[in-house]
């Protein structure tokens, strides 16, 4: 895989001009960790974990994952550790970011398109009847299983700002480059499971971080042994810590990072 950066000199400099009078005069490295699906525990202690940094935590829930019957993929999202948007509600008072991950967590290629749309359809209006505060300007739609189609993503971007999807379906390098003009935004996002990822979010960040620069989205789920994938707190902690030092590094959820180019 090829890691060079596709951000020249140049076009970092543009981004120091666009952002620098918003937050971010020095940063050429954005951070998004995204955590899907809706682990309760996990996901009240990845806040307090970004809380002590004083930043804000990327959620991505399932609208039905309260639902009694939810019983999509339970080796990996077992119904009785997510949560509700009580649950959601809350952290959204906290300053994170809780964004829509689908309606029931169906791979949305692998049914019929007018079936995948209405299940988009779902989602949306129950974020926006459920989740306080929820702004379709600045939402970002995150297919399960990063997987979408151009149609679908189109249809997605009808209703919201951006998508998230699999880096690997539309670009061969890991970080994301800045969209200009900051419309139809496609979201790369890359990820690791089943066992513990501990080791690949360092190999990942910190070839990111030889890069000129750009905007890595790495997809999470639980801690400890919730999820796909999932992350030790202790790596998070330490993680964050040093993110937050580095002078280059901005760690921020998707939606923030939209709003600011859309800004």
């Amino acid at each position: 895989m090829n890691r060079k950066s596709f951000l020249s000199t140049t076009a970092l400099a543009a981004l120091g001009l666009s952002l620098g009078g918003w937050r971010f005069p020095k940063k050429t490295h954005f951070l998004t960790l995204s955590f899907d699906d809706g682990f309760k525990k996990s996901f009240y202690r990845v806040a307090e974990i970004h809380e002590y940094y004083g930043l804000k935590a990327c959620f991505n829930v399932i609208a039905t994952g309260h639902f009694p019957t939810f019983n999509r993929d339970p080796k990996w999202m077992p119904r009785e550790i997510l949560g509700d948007f009580d649950d959601w509600n809350k952290l959204a008072s906290r300053g994170h970011e809780l964004m829509p991950h689908t309606w029931e967590h169906l791979n949305l290629t692998e049914v019929p398109v007018n079936l995948a749309k209405e299940n988009i359809d779902k989602c949306l209006d129950y974020f926006e009847q459920n989740l306080d505060g929820y702004d379709p300007a600045y939402a970002v739609y995150n297919f399960a299983y990063n997987a979408s189609t151009p149609e679908l993503e189109q249809y997605c971007l009808k209703r919201v700002a951006a998508i998230r999807t699999g880096g690997w379906l539309f670009m061969n390098q890991r970080a994301n480059p800045f969209p200009a003009p900051p419309q139809n935004l496609r979201l790369g996002a890359w990820g690791h499971g089943p066992d513990n990822c501990d080791d690949y979010l360092e190999e990942e960040i910190q070839a990111f971080l030889q890069t000129e620069g750009g905007w890595l989205v790495l997809n999470l789920h639980g801690l400890d042994g919730e999820g796909w994938g999932p992350v030790s707190p202790g790596y998070l902690d330490g993680l964050l810590k040093r993110m937050v030092q580095h002078a280059a590094v901005a760690v921020l959820p998707a939606g923030e990072m939209v709003k600011a180019l859309q800004d």
